[in-house]
C-alpha cells in the first residue's frame, strides 16, 4: 500500500508540492499568525515553500494578507522570516 501525496500550492510561486515539502502558516481564531510545524493546527492555513525567496515574494505581493483577509503586522512577518531561515 503506497502513501498518498497531499498536494498544496505555494501562495508565492504557485507551484503544487507535497504539503510536507511546504511551510504552513496559520492564523488562529485569536488572530495570531505563526508557522505550524505540525501541519495540523486549527485555523486558516496558507502554504509557502521552505525557501526565503518565496516568503519574501509572498510578503512583497501581499499574498499572506489576501490569504488571511487582514493586514499582517511587520513584526510577525519578521518572525516568519527568522523561522524559515533557521
Amino acid at each position: 500500500m503506497s502513501k498518498s501525496v497531499t498536494l498544496r500550492m505555494c501562495i508565492a510561486c504557485r507551484q503544487m508540492k507535497d504539503k510536507h515539502d511546504l511551510c504552513r502558516i496559520v492564523k488562529n481564531s485569536d488572530g495570531e499568525v505563526y508557522i505550524d510545524p505540525t501541519l495540523k493546527a486549527n485555523g486558516r492555513g496558507a502554504y509557502v515553500c521552505k525557501d526565503i525567496s518565496c516568503l519574501d515574494k509572498a510578503i512583497k505581493t501581499k499574498s499572506l494578507n489576501r490569504a488571511f483577509k487582514c493586514e499582517i503586522p511587520q513584526n510577525i512577518l519578521e518572525n516568519l522570516r527568522e523561522s524559515i531561515i533557521k
